[in-house]
C-alpha cells in the first residue's frame, strides 16, 4: 500500500462479482480461518456465508463490481445486513496493475477502496428501484408487442390484403377490428368494411378494395396466433400498468405533502393541461401526469418533448431527490450528454461524447427528438444548432438542455413556461447583435440600426 496516502476506510472489503462465483478480499490479519481472499459461491446459502464472514472480519463496508446482473442479488443481502456498499463502474479499475486474475481484482478494489480512490455509481432509494424494475418490464413488454403487429402485416400482405396501406395503424380501431373480423371467418369486404370507424380517413369504398385476399390457411393460421400473441401481449401490460400505478401511490404516501409538494392533486390540479400523446397505444391505462404531478410537484410534461411514458421513465430511472448532483451540470454529464474532455499538452484532441448506456440519455434524446418540428423555444433551438453543426450534434445539445431543465425543475419543485419559437428568435436576435456592437467598437466603428425601407434599398 502506497504510504503517503491516507487511508479512509480502515475496514474495506473488495468483492469481484461473477456468474459461477464471488470472490472476497479484506485487509490483513482479518481472517480467523487464515488467508485475506477466499471464493464463495454463487448460491444464496453462499452469498449468506459470505456476509457472515464479512461480519467476523469486522468489515463496515464494500465495493464490488456492477458486473452484468450478477450484482444485485448480492448487494440486496448486504445492503439489509447492515453493510456500506458501493457499486463501482469497471471502467475505473481497468489499470490492474501485474497479471489480471479474479484474485487481484478483489484485492485491487480493497486497496482502493481503502484509500477511498473509488467512486460509487448512483442508485436510487429502494422505493424507487422497485418502480424502476416495473417500468423497464413495461418498456419490454411494449418492445415486444410490436413484434405481433408486424407479423400480422407480413401474414396480411402473403394474402395480398392491403389493410395496413388505407388504414394508419392496423392495432387502432378500424384495423384491429377488421383483422379480428378476418380471423373470425368473415371474408367479404363488404361486411369487413362495416368495422370502419368513422374517423377513419380512407373511404369504405377504399377499403372493401384493398380486402380482396387470397385467404389462404397457413397464412390466416399466422394472422391468428399474430392477434393472440398481441392479446396476451396487451393482458401483461395492462397488468404492469397497475403495478406501477400502486407503486406509485405508496411513493406518493411516503414523500407526503412536504416533499413532493403536490398540492394539486390529480389531473386538475394547479399547473396543469391536456395531456400530451395523442392515440399512442403504448400509453400507461392510468393517470400518469396526475400520479407524478402529485409526487414531484411539477408537471414534466411541460416541457417540449417530455412525453407521459418519457416522464414517467425519467422518474423511474432518477426519482424525485436530485442530492446526488451538486448541480444541474454534474446531471447531464452523469447522464452521458456532456462533451468529452480529453485535453493534452495544452491541446484539445477530441471532444467525442464518452460511450454511456444509460437509460435517462436514451429517454432525453428521444425527447430532442420530438421537438425537431414543433414551435416551442427547445425546438428553435435545434434547428439553430442543426444548421450549424448538423442533426446529430444538435440532439445532443438539446437534449443537454432538456437535462437541465429537468434537473432545475424536480430539483427546485419550480414549473416550466415554454416562451415560444418566436420569443427564442427575437432573443437570440437581440444577443447577435450585442456581440456585433461590441466587435465594431473593439475596432473603432460604431453600429446603428436602419430603417426597413433603407435595409431593403441596400439589399
Amino acid at each position: 500500500m502506497p504510504p503517503q496516502l491516507e487511508q479512509v476506510n480502515l475496514n474495506a472489503a473488495g468483492i469481484d462479482v461473477g456468474s459461477r462465483e464471488h470472490w472476497v478480499a479484506v485487509p490483513k490479519g482479518r481472517s480467523r480461518e487464515g488467508g485475506d481472499v477466499r471464493c464463495f459461491g454463487a448460491f444464496t446459502a453462499d452469498l449468506k456465508e459470505l456476509a457472515d464472514w464479512l461480519e467476523a472480519c469486522g468489515i463496515e463496508t464494500v465495493a464490488m463490481e456492477s458486473t452484468g446482473v450478477y450484482w444485485i442479488p448480492l448487494y440486496e443481502l448486504l445492503v439489509s445486513r447492515g453493510f456500506d456498499v458501493q457499486l463501482v463502474n469497471p471502467r475505473q479499475l481497468k489499470n490492474v496493475p501485474g497479471r489480471k486474475t479474479d484474485v487481484m481484482d478483489c484485492q485491487w478494489l480493497q486497496i482502493l477502496h481503502t484509500f477511498g480512490l473509488l467512486r460509487g455509481s448512483f442508485r436510487p432509494r429502494e422505493e424507487i428501484c422497485v418502480l424502476r424494475g416495473y417500468e423497464r418490464q413495461r418498456e419490454m413488454l411494449v418492445r415486444s408487442r410490436a413484434t405481433p403487429v408486424q407479423h400480422m402485416q407480413k401474414a396480411l400482405d402473403q394474402m395480398n390484403v392491403k389493410l395496413h396501406k388505407v388504414v394508419s395503424d392496423i392495432t387502432g380501431s378500424t384495423g384491429l377490428g377488421i383483422v379480428r373480423a378476418i380471423v373470425g371467418g368473415e371474408r367479404d369486404p363488404k361486411e369487413l368494411a362495416k368495422h370502419r370507424d368513422r374517423r377513419c380517413k380512407s373511404s369504405v369504398e377504399e377499403i372493401e378494395k384493398a380486402l380482396e385476399g387470397t385467404w389462404r390457411e397457413e397464412h390466416l393460421f399466422a394472422l391468428r396466433q399474430a392477434v393472440e400473441l398481441y392479446d396476451v401481449y396487451t393482458q401483461q401490460l395492462e397488468a404492469c400498468d397497475r403495478k406501477i400505478e400502486e407503486q406509485l401511490k405508496k411513493l406518493g404516501k411516503e414523500l407526503g405533502d412536504g416533499e413532493g409538494g403536490g398540492s394539486g392533486g390529480g389531473r386538475g390540479g394547479r399547473g396543469m393541461r391536456k395531456g400530451k400523446g395523442g392515440t399512442n397505444r403504448s400509453r400507461p391505462s392510468f393517470d400518469v401526469r396526475g400520479e407524478l404531478y402529485r409526487i414531484t410537484g411539477v408537471d414534466l410534461t411541460e416541457v417540449g418533448g417530455i412525453a407521459e411514458t418519457t416522464a414517467l421513465g425519467l422518474v423511474a430511472e432518477i426519482g424525485t431527490d436530485m442530492s446526488a448532483w451538486p448541480t444541474e451540470k454534474h446531471f447531464a454529464s452523469w447522464a452521458g450528454l456532456c462533451p468529452g474532455n480529453n485535453v493534452s499538452g495544452g491541446k484539445r484532441l477530441s471532444g467525442k461524447n464518452r460511450r454511456c448506456a444509460s437509460r435517462v440519455k436514451q429517454l432525453l434524446l428521444m425527447g430532442a427528438k420530438g421537438v425537431a418540428n414543433s414551435d416551442c423555444a427547445l425546438g428553435a433551438f435545434y434547428r439553430r444548432m442543426r444548421s450549424r453543426v448538423g442533426a446529430t450534434k444538435a440532439l445532443r445539445a438539446t437534449a443537454h438542455k432538456l437535462a437541465r431543465i429537468v434537473y432545475k425543475m424536480l430539483k427546485y419543485r419550480r414549473g416550466y413556461k415554454d416562451m415560444g419559437a418566436e420569443y427564442y428568435e427575437q432573443r437570440y436576435r437581440e444577443r447577435v447583435v450585442r456581440q456585433l456592437r461590441r466587435r465594431a467598437k473593439a475596432m473603432g466603428f460604431e453600429l446603428k440600426e436602419c430603417s426597413e425601407r433603407i435595409a431593403a434599398a441596400w439589399v
